[in-house]
């Protein structure tokens, strides 16, 4: 094969393992598990390699570097600095490994698949992919189900799609729609097409009305009207524009009503604009945010590190894990520290100024605001869009921390970016022999690196799933999970998972007991050394002491984790057992009580110990105490 036939095969290889990237994404949950996140990694290598493979044969060689091109450079390397300085190594290292993807991609679309046919090619397969997971959430909705593959979703009366969270499902679709209409309406494409694209615009609408997501209602209302104003004054999309319209409001018109369901949720929505706020925990999560972005404003408290940091300014209202401050800018703020808000605020920036300097070469005749039609003037404002209202929405979510999501933007801010092109020639640079063999070294470094830890992560995955489909706390399992702490020794959950199978072996009164009991204690020491944040590890570390009979040790511990995680009404729960083991009745109650003001709702362990103790109180004031204290708990 010549080498044009080789370039020519490396450019359609980079375009299909794009769209292979992209399309994966969405249909894997949205890739948040880390097995599915892995086929990422590899799409992503594959990228690198094809990219490195084409930099040699193609005969002139060019490269383009906008401007977004230094900002978006120094965070991927500000993110490695801030991932070998964490606190909490295998969680800085995962939002690391994440950077690292959305940064080669960016770079890899941004300086091979900015032409027009690679970018309609990119832009019809996201907008195909979204009508149909559109339906997939109509049918949900209108079934009343909530499965998502092989897996069940916590969200009922919503469409999720192929997303767990519908409100992440809504991203999706703020990015996409508004592409979907400007091709419908100011293409260059047959007529025929153009009605598809229309249709598969409505369909994505009605898929966003049904994820039930407030802020995605919000998000892409604001964009579909400034849309639809701004194709109505050019008099060659008016009426098209303005058809397109007439039939979102009426459907909307004619279904909202029927529909209970969505007639309450619009309800939140008008309550919430009304009265400037919104209505659930996310002002709680946004102010603990904020507490702790005070520890370390310029660097921040590390990468990834909010949801383990949270424990410590948890308000008593919030029990279960936020994961993300459901407000991305924010979360930025705290992870990264005011140099990484800065960096990411620059790449906002640039991309903003370059659209600005592209759009009057894209939108037509300066005449009649440009009417004439223009695929890549509907490019650039349909992807425009979908930037504003995802960004619109990132303040009341974290759907750029959603791998699936967070590639799409980043895919359409580096064709954005690559539109720059058209007003000028300044941003492209020979690739001459130093440049390729810099540029080669670099792709093959990160490749290497990304087939390393994915491999690595590869063989634990798989023996953690083994693990997980034996028996609970079995020798089995543990023997299973040690060889994946073998293979992965930077886990702290593995290890954790460890210290707790053999707790519990012993709690249940295996003849070895106290040798399972100090095996547990000895794992639970490495996970509080992984991640000293974690206030489980000190628990069980304490419980184990009170088994072996040393309480007057164990209350160090309970003191440390209820000073990781004050009010968690597990952990105030299990201060109680402690004191239970000591037989300190009233100090448990005390305990027990507090836990379920925390949480009274299915707090069996505090209801069930509030109980026993309560009696042991009465005995005690009726006369001389009989029987033992309670055994152990699990």
């Amino acid at each position: 094969m010549n080498l044009k036939g080789l370039e020519r095969w490396c450019e359609r290889g980079l375009l299909g393992l794009a769209l292979a990237l992209l399309v994966w994404g969405p249909l894997a949950t949205g890739c948040v598990r880390p097995q599915d996140f892995l086929v990422l990694q590899g799409l992503t290598v594959g990228l690198l390699g094809l990219w490195g493979i084409r930099l040699w044969v193609e005969r002139r060689p060019e490269l383009l570097w906008p401007p977004i091109c230094w900002p978006v450079l120094l965070f991927l390397l500000y993110a490695l600095v801030r991932y070998w300085t964490a606190d909490i190594e295998s969680v800085a290292r995962q939002e690391w490994l994440r950077v690292l993807v959305y940064g080669s991609v960016f770079f890899v679309v941004l300086n091979n698949l900015h032409g027009q046919e690679e970018t309609r090619w990119i832009a019809f397969t996201m907008i195909g992919l979204g009508m149909l997971i559109s339906f997939y959430a109509l049918y949900q909705f209108v079934t009343d189900s909530n499965r998502v593959w092989g897996f069940v979703s916590p969200y009922r009366h919503r469409g999720m799609g192929t997303y767990i969270n519908p409100n992440h499902l809504a991203g999706y679709l703020e990015l996409v729609t508004p592409l979907a209409f400007t091709y419908a309406i100011t293409s260059r494409l047959s007529p025929v097409v153009k009605v598809v694209l229309g249709y598969a615009g409505l369909v994505m609408l009605a898929g966003l009305v049904v994820t039930m997501s407030r802020a995605g209602w919000v998000s892409a209302g604001v964009v579909l009207l400034v849309m639809f104003v701004v194709l109505a004054l050019r008099s060659a999309h008016r009426w098209v524009a303005l058809g397109l319209l007439a039939v979102a409001i009426a459907a909307g018109w004619y279904f909202l009503p029927k529909s209970f369901v969505l007639k309450k949720r619009w309800e939140l929505v008008q309550r919430d604009l009304a009265e400037g706020e919104v209505s659930d925990v996310r002002p709680a999560l946004w102010r603990a945010a904020v507490e702790l972005w005070r520890e370390n404003p310029w660097w921040g408290i590390g990468p990834g590190h909010f949801d383990y940091r949270f424990r410590q300014v948890r308000p008593a209202s919030i029990q279960n894990r936020p994961d993300r401050v459901h407000n991305d800018y924010l979360n930025t703020l705290v992870d990264w520290g005011v140099v990484g808000a800065f960096l990411v605020g620059g790449m906002l920036v640039c991309l903003i100024v370059g659209v600005v300097q592209t759009w009057p070469y894209v939108r037509g005749t300066p005449g009649d605001l440009g009417g004439r039609s223009s695929n890549k003037f509907a490019f650039v404002f349909g992807a425009s869009l979908g930037l504003v209202a995802l960004a619109i929405h990132s303040l009341a979510d974290f759907n750029l921390h959603i791998p699936a999501n967070a590639l799409i933007a980043v895919t359409w801010a580096a064709l954005l970016s690559s539109h720059l092109r058209f007003s000028t020639d300044r941003y492209w640079f020979r690739a001459r022999l130093g440049v390729k063999v810099g540029l080669t070294v670099v792709l093959a470094l990160v490749a290497v690196y990304l087939v390393r830890e994915g491999w690595r992560s590869a063989r634990e995955q798989r023996i953690l799933a083994r693990a997980e489909a034996l028996a609970d706390c079995s020798p089995e399992q543990v023997a299973e999970l040690e060889k994946a702490w073998a293979v992965e020794p930077r886990n702290p959950l593995t290890a954790y998972r460890l210290g707790e199978a053999l707790r519990i072996q012993s709690f249940e009164g295996a003849p070895n007991y106290r040798d399972l009991a100090e095996q547990a204690m000895r794992w639970y020491e490495i996970a509080m050394r992984l991640n000293p944040y974690d206030p489980y590890p000190l628990l069980r570390y304490g419980m184990c002491l009170d088994w072996l009979d040393r309480s007057e040790e164990a209350q160090p511990y309970y003191d440390r984790a209820l000073a990781l995680d004050p009010n968690n009404h597990y952990l105030v729960a299990h201060m109680g057992w402690h004191y239970v083991q000591m037989g300190q009745w009233a100090a448990a109650r005390a305990w027990f009580e507090r836990s379920r003001k925390l949480h009274w709702k299915d707090n069996i362990m505090a209801d069930r110990y509030l109980a026993i103790v309560r009696q042991r109180l009465l005995d005690e004031a009726q006369g001389p105490a009989g029987g033992t204290a309670p055994g152990g708990s699990r």
